[in-house]
Protein backbone atom coordinates (compact mmCIF):
# COMPACT_ATOMS: atom_id res chain seq x y z
CA UNK A 1 0.00 0.00 0.00
CA UNK A 2 2.80 2.40 0.95
CA UNK A 3 4.70 1.60 -2.24
CA UNK A 4 1.62 2.25 -4.43
CA UNK A 5 1.03 5.59 -2.75
CA UNK A 6 4.71 6.52 -3.10
CA UNK A 7 4.68 5.63 -6.81
CA UNK A 8 1.55 7.76 -7.30
CA UNK A 9 3.27 10.80 -5.71
CA UNK A 10 6.32 10.35 -7.94
CA UNK A 11 4.14 10.16 -11.08
CA UNK A 12 2.26 13.30 -10.12
CA UNK A 13 5.51 15.20 -9.54
CA UNK A 14 6.83 14.14 -12.94
CA UNK A 15 3.59 15.20 -14.61
CA UNK A 16 3.83 18.66 -13.04
CA UNK A 17 7.40 19.01 -14.24
CA UNK A 18 6.40 18.06 -17.76
CA UNK A 19 3.52 20.53 -17.87
CA UNK A 20 5.54 23.47 -16.59
CA UNK A 21 8.42 22.47 -18.85
CA UNK A 22 6.23 22.73 -21.94
CA UNK A 23 5.61 26.45 -21.41
CA UNK A 24 8.71 27.85 -19.69
CA UNK A 25 8.58 31.19 -21.47
CA UNK A 26 4.87 31.54 -20.89
CA UNK A 27 4.76 30.86 -17.17
CA UNK A 28 8.21 31.35 -15.66
CA UNK A 29 9.89 33.99 -17.84
CA UNK A 30 10.08 37.28 -15.95
CA UNK A 31 10.58 39.12 -19.26
CA UNK A 32 6.79 38.94 -19.68
CA UNK A 33 5.08 40.87 -16.88
CA UNK A 34 1.69 39.71 -15.68
CA UNK A 35 -1.10 41.05 -17.88
CA UNK A 36 -2.71 43.13 -15.17
CA UNK A 37 0.50 45.17 -14.76
CA UNK A 38 0.44 46.17 -18.41
CA UNK A 39 -3.02 47.75 -18.25
CA UNK A 40 -3.50 51.10 -16.53
CA UNK A 41 -7.25 51.35 -17.21
CA UNK A 42 -9.66 48.56 -17.99
CA UNK A 43 -13.31 47.58 -17.92
CA UNK A 44 -14.79 44.30 -16.72
CA UNK A 45 -16.39 42.08 -19.35
CA UNK A 46 -18.40 38.97 -18.47
CA UNK A 47 -18.13 35.98 -20.78
CA UNK A 48 -18.77 32.23 -20.76
CA UNK A 49 -15.62 31.42 -18.76
CA UNK A 50 -15.80 34.21 -16.22
CA UNK A 51 -14.97 37.88 -16.14
CA UNK A 52 -11.96 39.72 -17.57
CA UNK A 53 -10.78 43.29 -17.24
CA UNK A 54 -9.86 44.42 -20.74
CA UNK A 55 -8.22 47.64 -22.01
CA UNK A 56 -10.54 50.55 -22.78
CA UNK A 57 -8.81 50.98 -26.14
CA UNK A 58 -6.97 47.76 -27.07
CA UNK A 59 -4.14 48.21 -29.55
CA UNK A 60 -2.67 44.73 -29.87
CA UNK A 61 -5.49 42.21 -30.25
CA UNK A 62 -4.98 38.53 -30.95
CA UNK A 63 -7.93 36.54 -32.33
CA UNK A 64 -8.01 32.76 -32.00
CA UNK A 65 -10.48 31.95 -34.79
CA UNK A 66 -11.52 33.18 -38.22
CA UNK A 67 -15.01 34.31 -37.21
CA UNK A 68 -13.67 36.53 -34.43
CA UNK A 69 -11.18 37.93 -36.92
CA UNK A 70 -13.88 39.17 -39.27
CA UNK A 71 -15.93 40.66 -36.44
CA UNK A 72 -12.96 42.56 -35.03
CA UNK A 73 -11.93 43.80 -38.48
CA UNK A 74 -15.51 44.83 -39.31
CA UNK A 75 -15.50 46.91 -36.11
CA UNK A 76 -12.37 48.75 -37.38
CA UNK A 77 -9.68 47.02 -35.34
CA UNK A 78 -6.50 45.61 -36.85
CA UNK A 79 -5.38 42.48 -34.93
CA UNK A 80 -1.68 41.73 -34.62
CA UNK A 81 -2.15 37.95 -34.69
CA UNK A 82 -4.74 35.44 -35.81
CA UNK A 83 -5.33 31.69 -36.04
CA UNK A 84 -6.67 30.10 -39.22
CA UNK A 85 -9.61 27.74 -39.67
CA UNK A 86 -8.84 24.06 -39.14
CA UNK A 87 -10.58 22.69 -42.24
CA UNK A 88 -12.73 25.31 -44.01
CA UNK A 89 -11.34 27.74 -46.54
CA UNK A 90 -9.83 31.09 -45.61
CA UNK A 91 -11.61 34.40 -45.09
CA UNK A 92 -9.39 36.05 -47.72
CA UNK A 93 -12.26 36.82 -50.16
CA UNK A 94 -14.24 38.79 -47.57
CA UNK A 95 -11.20 40.32 -45.84
CA UNK A 96 -9.57 41.60 -49.03
CA UNK A 97 -8.52 45.22 -48.62
CA UNK A 98 -9.63 45.29 -44.98
CA UNK A 99 -6.55 43.97 -43.15
CA UNK A 100 -2.87 44.75 -43.22
CA UNK A 101 0.05 42.55 -42.24
CA UNK A 102 -0.93 40.14 -39.50
CA UNK A 103 1.02 37.34 -37.81
CA UNK A 104 -0.18 33.82 -38.58
CA UNK A 105 -0.49 31.78 -35.37
CA UNK A 106 -1.31 28.48 -37.07
CA UNK A 107 -4.52 26.47 -36.87
CA UNK A 108 -7.38 27.31 -34.49
CA UNK A 109 -7.01 23.93 -32.80
CA UNK A 110 -3.37 24.55 -31.82
CA UNK A 111 -2.18 28.17 -32.09
CA UNK A 112 1.50 28.87 -31.54
CA UNK A 113 1.85 29.99 -27.91
CA UNK A 114 5.38 31.28 -28.35
CA UNK A 115 4.29 33.60 -31.13
CA UNK A 116 1.36 34.77 -29.04
CA UNK A 117 3.69 35.76 -26.21
CA UNK A 118 6.14 37.47 -28.58
CA UNK A 119 3.35 39.65 -30.01
CA UNK A 120 2.83 41.13 -26.53
CA UNK A 121 -0.97 41.42 -26.92
CA UNK A 122 -3.15 43.53 -24.67
CA UNK A 123 -6.29 41.47 -25.45
CA UNK A 124 -7.07 37.95 -26.71
CA UNK A 125 -10.49 37.27 -28.23
CA UNK A 126 -11.99 34.02 -29.43
CA UNK A 127 -15.15 31.97 -29.83
CA UNK A 128 -15.45 28.71 -27.93
CA UNK A 129 -12.03 28.85 -26.25
CA UNK A 130 -11.61 25.78 -24.04
CA UNK A 131 -11.11 26.26 -20.27
CA UNK A 132 -7.60 24.83 -20.58
CA UNK A 133 -6.58 27.27 -23.31
CA UNK A 134 -8.33 30.11 -21.51
CA UNK A 135 -6.14 29.56 -18.48
CA UNK A 136 -3.04 29.63 -20.68
CA UNK A 137 -4.08 32.68 -22.72
CA UNK A 138 -5.04 34.61 -19.59
CA UNK A 139 -1.42 34.42 -18.47
CA UNK A 140 -0.46 36.27 -21.67
CA UNK A 141 -3.19 38.93 -21.79
CA UNK A 142 -6.82 39.50 -20.72
CA UNK A 143 -8.89 36.92 -22.57
CA UNK A 144 -12.56 37.00 -23.54
CA UNK A 145 -14.52 34.18 -25.14
CA UNK A 146 -18.12 33.69 -26.25
CA UNK A 147 -20.09 30.74 -27.62
CA UNK A 148 -20.41 30.53 -31.39
CA UNK A 149 -23.98 30.83 -32.68
CA UNK A 150 -24.48 29.61 -36.25
CA UNK A 151 -27.85 31.14 -37.12
CA UNK A 152 -27.54 33.63 -34.26
CA UNK A 153 -24.35 35.20 -35.60
CA UNK A 154 -25.76 38.69 -35.04
CA UNK A 155 -25.77 38.00 -31.29
CA UNK A 156 -22.05 37.25 -31.51
CA UNK A 157 -21.40 40.53 -33.28
CA UNK A 158 -23.32 42.48 -30.65
CA UNK A 159 -21.51 40.73 -27.78
CA UNK A 160 -18.09 41.46 -29.24
CA UNK A 161 -19.07 45.03 -30.09
CA UNK A 162 -20.30 45.61 -26.56
CA UNK A 163 -17.02 44.29 -25.12
CA UNK A 164 -15.02 46.57 -27.40
CA UNK A 165 -17.23 49.63 -26.97
CA UNK A 166 -18.41 49.52 -30.58
CA UNK A 167 -22.15 48.95 -30.27
CA UNK A 168 -23.07 51.83 -32.59
CA UNK A 169 -20.71 50.53 -35.27
CA UNK A 170 -22.22 47.05 -35.00
CA UNK A 171 -25.79 48.33 -35.36
CA UNK A 172 -24.74 50.35 -38.39
CA UNK A 173 -23.23 47.24 -39.98
CA UNK A 174 -26.41 45.27 -39.32
CA UNK A 175 -28.59 48.07 -40.66
CA UNK A 176 -26.59 48.16 -43.90
CA UNK A 177 -26.87 44.37 -44.12
CA UNK A 178 -30.65 44.55 -43.73
CA UNK A 179 -30.83 47.22 -46.44
CA UNK A 180 -28.87 44.93 -48.74
CA UNK A 181 -31.31 42.08 -48.08
CA UNK A 182 -34.29 44.30 -48.89
CA UNK A 183 -32.65 45.35 -52.14
CA UNK A 184 -32.07 41.72 -53.16
CA UNK A 185 -35.63 40.76 -52.19
CA UNK A 186 -37.02 43.48 -54.42
CA UNK A 187 -34.87 42.41 -57.38
CA UNK A 188 -35.86 38.76 -56.95
CA UNK A 189 -39.57 39.60 -56.72
CA UNK A 190 -39.26 41.63 -59.92
CA UNK A 191 -37.57 38.76 -61.76
CA UNK A 192 -39.13 35.51 -60.62
CA UNK A 193 -41.13 33.74 -57.95
CA UNK A 194 -39.89 31.96 -54.84
CA UNK A 195 -36.58 30.16 -55.39
CA UNK A 196 -35.39 27.10 -53.50
CA UNK A 197 -31.67 26.94 -52.73
CA UNK A 198 -29.57 24.04 -51.51
CA UNK A 199 -26.12 24.43 -49.95
CA UNK A 200 -23.78 21.42 -49.98
CA UNK A 201 -20.40 21.33 -48.26
CA UNK A 202 -17.65 19.04 -49.54
CA UNK A 203 -14.73 17.98 -47.33
CA UNK A 204 -11.25 16.89 -48.39
CA UNK A 205 -10.70 13.14 -48.14
CA UNK A 206 -14.25 12.27 -47.09
CA UNK A 207 -16.67 10.30 -49.27
CA UNK A 208 -19.83 12.15 -48.31
CA UNK A 209 -21.26 15.64 -48.37
CA UNK A 210 -23.70 17.64 -46.24
CA UNK A 211 -26.48 20.08 -46.95
CA UNK A 212 -26.89 23.06 -44.65
CA UNK A 213 -30.18 23.52 -42.80
CA UNK A 214 -31.88 26.86 -41.96
CA UNK A 215 -30.14 26.60 -38.56
CA UNK A 216 -26.72 26.86 -40.18
CA UNK A 217 -24.93 30.14 -40.79
CA UNK A 218 -25.46 30.27 -44.55
CA UNK A 219 -28.91 28.70 -44.25
CA UNK A 220 -29.99 31.49 -41.90
CA UNK A 221 -28.82 34.14 -44.38
CA UNK A 222 -30.81 32.53 -47.20
CA UNK A 223 -33.83 32.27 -44.91
CA UNK A 224 -33.64 36.01 -44.19
CA UNK A 225 -33.66 36.77 -47.89
CA UNK A 226 -36.72 34.57 -48.23
CA UNK A 227 -35.46 31.63 -50.27
CA UNK A 228 -37.37 28.37 -49.92
CA UNK A 229 -36.07 25.11 -48.49
CA UNK A 230 -35.81 22.52 -51.33
CA UNK A 231 -38.72 20.08 -51.51
CA UNK A 232 -36.59 16.91 -51.00
CA UNK A 233 -35.24 18.42 -47.77
CA UNK A 234 -38.74 19.40 -46.61
CA UNK A 235 -39.90 15.80 -47.17
CA UNK A 236 -36.97 14.66 -45.06
CA UNK A 237 -38.06 17.08 -42.35
CA UNK A 238 -34.83 19.07 -42.40
CA UNK A 239 -36.71 22.37 -42.36
CA UNK A 240 -38.26 21.44 -39.00
CA UNK A 241 -35.08 20.41 -37.20
CA UNK A 242 -34.86 21.78 -33.67
CA UNK A 243 -31.11 21.23 -33.64
CA UNK A 244 -28.40 20.42 -36.14
CA UNK A 245 -26.96 22.71 -38.77
CA UNK A 246 -26.44 20.08 -41.46
CA UNK A 247 -27.60 16.69 -42.73
CA UNK A 248 -25.13 14.16 -44.13
CA UNK A 249 -25.78 13.02 -47.70
CA UNK A 250 -24.12 9.95 -49.24
CA UNK A 251 -24.06 9.20 -52.96
CA UNK A 252 -27.21 7.06 -52.73
CA UNK A 253 -29.21 10.11 -51.52
CA UNK A 254 -28.01 12.71 -54.00
CA UNK A 255 -31.65 13.71 -54.70
CA UNK A 256 -31.64 15.53 -51.34
CA UNK A 257 -29.43 18.19 -52.92
CA UNK A 258 -31.87 19.03 -55.72
CA UNK A 259 -33.26 22.57 -55.82
CA UNK A 260 -33.73 25.52 -58.15
CA UNK A 261 -30.17 26.59 -57.29
CA UNK A 262 -27.35 24.57 -55.71
CA UNK A 263 -24.33 26.19 -54.10
CA UNK A 264 -21.34 23.90 -53.60
CA UNK A 265 -19.10 25.08 -50.73
CA UNK A 266 -15.68 23.54 -51.24
CA UNK A 267 -13.13 23.02 -48.51
CA UNK A 268 -9.48 23.19 -49.62
CA UNK A 269 -8.60 19.92 -51.36
CA UNK A 270 -12.21 18.72 -51.63
CA UNK A 271 -12.37 18.73 -55.42
CA UNK A 272 -11.74 14.97 -55.64
CA UNK A 273 -14.69 14.25 -53.36
CA UNK A 274 -16.88 16.63 -55.35
CA UNK A 275 -15.87 14.91 -58.60
CA UNK A 276 -17.07 11.57 -57.19
CA UNK A 277 -20.55 13.02 -56.88
CA UNK A 278 -20.45 14.64 -60.28
CA UNK A 279 -19.47 11.33 -61.89
CA UNK A 280 -22.39 9.53 -60.25
CA UNK A 281 -25.24 8.92 -62.77
CA UNK A 282 -27.71 10.11 -60.12
CA UNK A 283 -26.06 13.54 -60.21
CA UNK A 284 -26.99 14.03 -63.86
CA UNK A 285 -30.66 13.37 -63.02
CA UNK A 286 -30.89 16.36 -60.68
CA UNK A 287 -33.04 19.15 -62.12
CA UNK A 288 -30.60 21.75 -60.84
CA UNK A 289 -27.80 20.05 -62.81
CA UNK A 290 -29.93 19.79 -65.96
CA UNK A 291 -30.76 23.50 -65.65
CA UNK A 292 -27.07 24.36 -65.12
CA UNK A 293 -27.66 26.21 -61.88
CA UNK A 294 -24.88 24.68 -59.79
CA UNK A 295 -22.30 27.16 -58.51
CA UNK A 296 -19.11 26.53 -56.53
CA UNK A 297 -18.24 28.90 -53.70
CA UNK A 298 -15.62 29.08 -50.92
CA UNK A 299 -16.47 27.29 -47.68
CA UNK A 300 -14.38 29.91 -45.85
CA UNK A 301 -17.32 32.30 -45.76
CA UNK A 302 -20.29 30.07 -46.64
CA UNK A 303 -20.08 27.58 -43.76
CA UNK A 304 -18.97 29.62 -40.73
CA UNK A 305 -18.99 33.38 -40.47
CA UNK A 306 -20.32 36.69 -39.35
CA UNK A 307 -21.14 40.07 -40.86
CA UNK A 308 -18.44 40.09 -43.56
CA UNK A 309 -19.20 36.51 -44.59
CA UNK A 310 -22.95 37.20 -44.58
CA UNK A 311 -22.36 40.09 -46.97
CA UNK A 312 -20.14 37.81 -49.05
CA UNK A 313 -23.03 35.34 -49.38
CA UNK A 314 -25.35 38.16 -50.47
CA UNK A 315 -22.76 39.20 -53.07
CA UNK A 316 -22.73 35.65 -54.43
CA UNK A 317 -26.51 35.64 -54.60
CA UNK A 318 -26.42 38.80 -56.69
CA UNK A 319 -23.61 37.40 -58.83
CA UNK A 320 -25.03 33.98 -59.56
CA UNK A 321 -28.80 34.34 -59.20
CA UNK A 322 -29.72 37.91 -60.09
CA UNK A 323 -27.12 38.58 -62.76
CA UNK A 324 -27.48 35.14 -64.32
CA UNK A 325 -31.00 35.84 -65.49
Amino acid sequence: MFRSWFNFIILMALAMLLVTGCYPKLINNSDYPKQENRISECKKVKHILGESCIPLNPQRIIVTDAEMLEMVVALNFQPVGRAKANIAGSKAPVLKGKIGEITDLGKESQPNLEKMVQLNPDLILGLGISPENYNLYSKIAPTVTFDYYHAGWKDNLRLVAQALGKTEEAEKLLSEYNDKIKSIQQKINNQQGNISISIARFYAGWNFTQFQTPLSFSGSVLKEVGFAVPQPQIQLGADKLSDGTYVTVNQERIELLDADVLFIALDPGSEKNFNRYQNNPLWQKLNVVKNRRVYTVDSGYWIFGNILSANGILDDIEKYILKSK
